[in-house]
């Protein structure tokens, strides 16, 4: 399990970790309610970048509009957002790739459930980049707990409080013995992992749940999507049966903190031949170089 770094951002400073606290009164603490992203940042001899930086903030800004947190915008603007994040990694200068989470959360206290006009504060960690999934074939079970619809609380909002949805899901996989679970909508088509997208392969087509299938817009999701259409393979956004997965010849994930990973097995059953599949392969290979050096679409920003 990843340590946040000893210095972080909180309230508009850096602090030690253990100063960086929420009352236990506030809508954040009491009621789950902050947003937040998570981007990584890349360590090399090359120096430090983050990607898609810009995404990621536009991200917190949206997730704030869905839910209704109205100070977030006027006080926040892109340059600030990469000077806190430069500052964070400079306090802590990182020798490996890292992640850092970055939260708004709503820290009036005792408001009710409400949410405009109620203040809020931002903070910054930094931890080492583990990734949530294994990298080397994940196995998954269906989840017994169906993903929460966009209209009970949106899934393209990053709200805290709704990953109770994912703990419940993941959970249950464990301790099933899995790694990760598969979420179902109201209707049984596919959604995503606990916090993952997921992709299936079936004869060289690319196929992944629209948006409108109650997942996250996920930025890792988009960049798969461009990158697959870049490498000429077909790319499609439908609605998935869960046994599609059953049959497909690749099932893989992807997110920030999952990268690009193949699925071998879904439900008992072996995807493919049980490994890691010719365009999974060709998209990891291509995910991993512009996290470093994409020079094209403008996803890498020096910190």
């Amino acid at each position: 399990m990843a340590e946040p770094h000893s210095r972080v951002y909180f309230r508009d400073r850096i602090v030690p970790a253990s100063e960086a606290t929420l009352g236990i009164a506030t809508s954040a603490m009491l009621y789950g309610l902050s947003v937040y992203t998570v981007f990584p940042v890349q360590v090399d001899e090359r120096g430090r970048s983050a990607f898609r930086l810009a995404d990621h903030f536009q991200r917190l800004v949206e997730s704030c509009k869905i839910i209704g947190i109205d100070r977030f915008a006027d006080e926040w603007d892109y340059q600030r957002f990469i000077d806190a994040a430069r500052q964070l990694i400079i306090e802590n200068d990182p020798q490996r790739d890292v992640f850092v989470r970055v939260s708004v959360h709503v820290d009036e206290s005792i408001p009710g459930t409400r949410v405009r006009g109620c203040s809020t504060c931002v903070s910054m960690f930094v931890y080492d980049a583990v990734p949530i999934i294994p990298q080397d074939g994940a196995r998954l079970k269906t989840s017994q707990w169906r993903r929460i619809p966009d209209d009970a609380i949106p899934s393209r909002a990053k709200v805290n409080g709704a990953y109770v949805n994912s703990v419940l899901a993941k959970q249950d996989a464990i301790d099933a013995g899995y790694d990760d679970a598969v979420f179902l909508d109201g209707q049984g088509h596919v959604c995503e992992l606990s916090a993952a997208n997921i992709f299936l392969v079936r004869g060289g087509t690319v196929i992944t749940p629209p948006v409108s299938s109650d997942i996250l817009d996920g930025i890792n999701r988009r960049t798969v999507l461009t990158l697959a259409a870049e490498e000429g393979f077909p790319v499609v956004e439908r609605v998935i049966d869960l046994t599609e997965l059953y049959i497909a010849d690749e099932v893989f994930a992807t997110g920030t903190s999952a990268g690009v990973a193949p699925i071998i097995e879904v439900d008992g059953r072996k995807v493919g031949d049980g490994t890691q599949g010719p365009i999974t392969g060709a998209l990891r290979k291509r995910h991993s170089a512009a996290l470093r050096t994409d020079t094209v679409h403008g996803w890498v920003t020096a910190l």
